[in-house]
């Protein structure tokens, strides 16, 4: 486990993925982005972590626009 875990809002994860906030909601329900926790009814937050590696493995499948 890490021992420091970092932990993103929707504005942090769009800014870090350049994804605006309708297109993380709609890649999340079409399990193509990670889902985040729910921390109060309001407030959704991702590990940036698995964010990480989101963005890594868009770079590491040469050629894939979608998804």
């Amino acid at each position: 486990m890490d021992a420091f875990i970092k932990l993103l809002r929707i504005a942090d994860v769009s800014k870090k993925t350049t994804l605006a906030k309708s297109t993380i909601w709609l890649k999340m329900s079409q399990g193509k982005f990670p889902k985040p926790t729910k921390l109060s009814p309001a407030i959704n937050v991702w590990k940036e972590s698995d964010i990480d590696l989101w963005i890594e493995n868009k770079f590491s499948k040469p050629n894939q626009l979608n998804g």
